[in-house]
């Protein structure tokens, strides 16, 4: 993925798993949400309306993805 920062330079993300991206990956992404949801969010830290998962869990989702589910986010 590509992004522009204020600077005017560009940054580049590289996401990388170790199965395959439109099966397995899904499943493994899905479950560690779940998780992330259940056991490492304060609830009441966040006020109501949408949040992509992203958004809503952060940091913590991309921990749980990075340590239990095989990915790596490379910028």
């Amino acid at each position: 993925m590509l992004g522009k920062i204020k600077e005017g330079k560009t940054v580049t993300l590289k996401v990388s798993g170790d199965t395959d991206p439109g099966y397995g990956c899904t499943a493994k992404m899905l479950t560690q949400s779940a998780l992330c949801l259940a056991f490492d969010l304060n609830h009441n830290q966040k006020g109501g309306g949408f949040y992509t998962p992203a958004t809503a869990m952060g940091g913590a989702l991309t921990e749980r993805l990075q340590q239990y589910a095989g990915m790596k986010f490379e910028i």
